[in-house]
């Protein structure tokens, strides 16, 4: 009786590690939209990480600007 039992859980485990380890191949609607909108969100990241980047240059560039005006103008005092 302990064999049949052993048998019985022993082929239960086996299945559950089975379905665990082999998940559908094809993808459900859900995974879909979810992948379409986490695509989406990322593309919206990219363009707003992209416009900081070129705020930060072109404030850099200004601030630079100003430090080199300010040095010539000093120059020209001297």
């Amino acid at each position: 009786m302990n064999r049949i039992y052993a048998a019985l859980i022993a082929g239960c485990l086996s299945s559950v590690a089975l379905a665990q380890t082999n998940p559908s191949a094809e993808p459900t609607h859900a995974d879909k939209k979810a992948a379409k909108a986490q695509a989406k969100a990322d593309k919206k990241s990219d363009v707003a990480q992209a416009k900081a980047d070129k705020s930060r240059t072109e404030a850099q560039t200004d601030a630079d600007k100003a430090a080199a005006d300010a040095k010539e103008k000093d120059a020209k005092k001297e």
